[in-house]
């Protein structure tokens, strides 16, 4: 066979592939590429609030990363002092279910209480962001819930819950219970007149779901200041929810983002 018959040949071969056989060669590459990762995870920890304050969800200090600890019972969050755009190492803390530090310096963010709510509720969960970023906060604002109508918003298809009342500064036990019996089983919640909660059995996914969730808030902030926003077809919707949250897919993109976010922050990493 010559070349150009061999040219022919793979190229009908690929043209004809199935999107089963694409797909899964898909997840192959992708799997690879998280396998790359090279940060520990504390530094995981502060890449993600460094992150989540680039993309601007830490315009105060109203925002709480959280992940379980290897010692069970307890957590790690970002000491109240230090806003996400200040994390690093050093200003990590390490409680327990009553909010006592255990290791670090600092109080924790009065607003992680209702973390443990929901992480008494879900067991399987690793990891929960909370933050108000702009465009999750002013949808929240209208009472509208979340629409699927955009590729990068599937992930959220009947994913998505939403908590139409504000129960007040989620301080307390009470806002807790609402607030995680509101979430039930689902990853996200849209929180009326406060911003995002997103949640995963990883820090990687917890993240992921936040950046996307802010950014799918903003297309259907920006798409209703043109017209009626056309929600996609819920078989396609479901079909990609499935791919847009395999693990391998959140990983990569994560990685990406922690690769980027250590060129451009690269104190992030210090112990000071």
């Amino acid at each position: 066979m010559n070349p150009h018959q061999r040219a022919t040949s793979s190229g009908a071969s690929f043209l004809s592939d199935s999107s089963q056989s694409v797909l899964e060669r898909l997840d192959h590459d992708m799997s690879e590429m998280a396998s790359e990762q090279t940060f520990g995870v504390s530094e995981q920890f502060v890449l993600a609030c460094r992150l989540l304050a680039d993309e601007g969800h830490a315009r105060s200090l109203a925002g709480q990363v959280t992940m379980r600890a290897e010692q069970e019972g307890t957590f790690w969050t970002n000491a109240f002092s230090a806003g996400l755009a200040e994390a690093c190492k050093s200003n990590m803390v390490r409680i327990d279910h009553e909010m006592n530090v255990l290791e670090g310096k600092g109080p924790p963010n009065p607003g992680v209480r209702f973390h443990l709510w929901i992480y008494s509720k879900r067991p399987a969960l690793q990891s929960i962001v909370h933050t108000h970023p702009p465009f999750a906060s002013a949808l929240s604002m209208t009472g509208k819930t979340l629409k699927i109508a955009h590729m990068d918003a599937t992930m959220f298809y009947d994913d998505c819950a939403f908590l139409a009342d504000w129960p007040g500064v989620p301080v307390a036990n009470e806002e807790g219970r609402i607030i995680s019996e509101a979430l039930g089983t689902k990853r996200t919640i849209l929180l009326s007149h406060h911003g995002i909660l997103t949640t995963g059995t990883s820090l990687t996914e917890a993240l992921y779901l936040a950046i996307h969730l802010e950014r799918a808030c903003e297309m259907q902030m920006r798409a209703s200041a043109v017209g009626e926003v056309q929600s996609i077809l819920p078989a396609l919707a479901t079909e990609a929810h499935a791919f847009m949250s395999k693990p391998s897919m959140m990983s990569a993109t994560v990685n990406y983002w922690f690769r980027q976010i250590a060129k451009r922050h690269p104190d992030a990493l210090s112990d000071i």
